[in-house]
């Protein structure tokens, strides 16, 4: 397999992970990019490379930025920006786990407080409802504990932790 193959293959496979974390095909193929590349590139340059519209670049760049996995770059004597991607994976590990932890596991904990206060009765249905709530909301407290931990963590904890569950 060459260079330019094994690039487009990264690329691809990087983009279907992505849908997986949330977000869309573009957003990770543009970070997929980024992430192997070895210098920053412009918008002009992705858009090139990929594809795609100014338009869909732009929105999916700010995207990236704001999940902290691109940062803009400006180049002296260069009137465009340049954007390269955060390159250690254990950052960017922490930055996703971030992301998902305030689009997945915070709303569901808000949920489950908001039906604790629910006046649901005494019957069997009621307590059964009761019993699977209180429990989603007992594990997605613990998951969000754990993310919470892991994204403000640093790289050595994480590993020490991942020991620690494979002994």
């Amino acid at each position: 397999m060459e260079l330019q193959e094994a690039s487009e293959k990264f690329i691809q496979s990087w983009a279907q992970l992505g849908t997986n974390w949330g977000i869309n095909k573009t957003m990770a193929q543009i970070h997929a990019l980024l992430l192997i590349s070895k210098s920053s590139m412009s918008t002009e340059e992705m858009m090139e490379k990929l594809q795609i519209s100014r338009g869909n670049t732009n929105m999916n760049v700010r995207a990236l930025i704001d999940w902290g996995l691109v940062y803009r770059e400006h180049k002296l004597g260069e009137r465009m920006e340049f954007f390269r991607a955060e390159k250690d994976i254990s950052k960017v590990a922490r930055c996703i786990a971030r992301e998902r932890r305030k689009r997945e596991i915070e709303p569901v904990i808000s949920l489950m407080a908001e039906l604790s206060n629910a006046k649901l009765g005494s019957s069997d249905d009621a307590k059964e409802f009761t019993k699977v709530s209180k429990d989603i909301h007992e594990f997605s407290n613990t998951i969000d504990g754990f993310l919470d931990k892991f994204s403000r963590s640093d790289e050595n904890w994480f590993y020490a932790l991942m020991l620690k569950l494979m002994k």
